[in-house]
């Protein structure tokens, strides 16, 4: 299945302390490799466009990224969040669904796009991929959805979003706000019975604080860490 992706890496990375001082979070290097090359590790052939969102340090992500086939949607004038800085990708996107993925996570198991493409459905406004908390790494919350019979999500205290998902972009021109998360369009679908998950067999860690570097690199197989 061809679709689009945008791949969010305009966030400030205050979490990460120093480590975000002179680069933006998703060139922290884990394992040898910059987190955003993790998650384009995950991109096949088949996927496309593929498009960055840039803010802080855009320069940096543009020099790492040149000569790859990639499209910037610069947001240097201003922070839109995620769902504002899907909604300001669209015209580089170029249709609707559209895979987004966050930039600031490793995942060991099966890929989780190919996972989450078989999973898809065209009555869905919104496919997220949670994870059980059982197979989660370098994460504090509690869970972020629960999954009824159906694969409908609502909110609670259940498996963790794993910050991928295929979503249907025709609402976001209804939000008024210019910078949003992407919570405001999710609680939109989900009032129309539109919202689904997924839940992925492999394991994943949040790489948003410094400490969890090191666990995301043992996790991954890198046992010297």
């Amino acid at each position: 299945m061809t679709m689009p992706i945008l791949l969010f890496a305009a966030g400030l990375g205050t979490r990460m302390g120093a480590l975000t001082a002179d680069k933006p979070k998703p060139l922290v290097p884990v394992a040898g490799d910059a987190l955003i090359d993790h998650a384009l590790k995950l991109v096949g052939p088949e996927i496309g466009p593929v498009v960055v969102n840039l803010h802080y340090h855009g320069d940096k992500l543009r020099h790492h990224l040149a000569g790859r086939d990639i499209a910037f949607s610069d947001e240097s004038d201003a922070i839109l969040e995620t769902g504002g800085g899907l909604r300001h990708a669209l015209a580089l996107l170029g249709g609707s669904p559209v895979i987004t993925l966050n930039t600031d996570a490793v995942w060991d198991g099966p890929n989780p796009i190919d996972a989450l493409l078989a999973a898809w459905r065209p009555e869905m406004e919104a496919l997220l991929l949670t994870v059980p908390l059982a197979n989660v790494h370098g994460h504090k919350g509690r869970g972020d959805f629960i999954t009824d019979p159906d694969g409908r999500l609502t909110r609670g205290a259940g498996q963790v979003y794993t910050g991928l998902q295929i979503v249907r972009t025709d609402d976001l021109m209804n939000i008024p706000d210019p910078a949003f998360s992407m919570n405001v369009l999710w609680d939109r679908i989900a009032a129309r019975g539109g919202l689904f998950g997924h839940s992925y067999t492999g394991r994943w860690c949040d790489v948003g604080q410094p400490e969890s570097i090191a666990i995301a690199a043992r996790m991954i197989g890198h046992k010297d860490v």
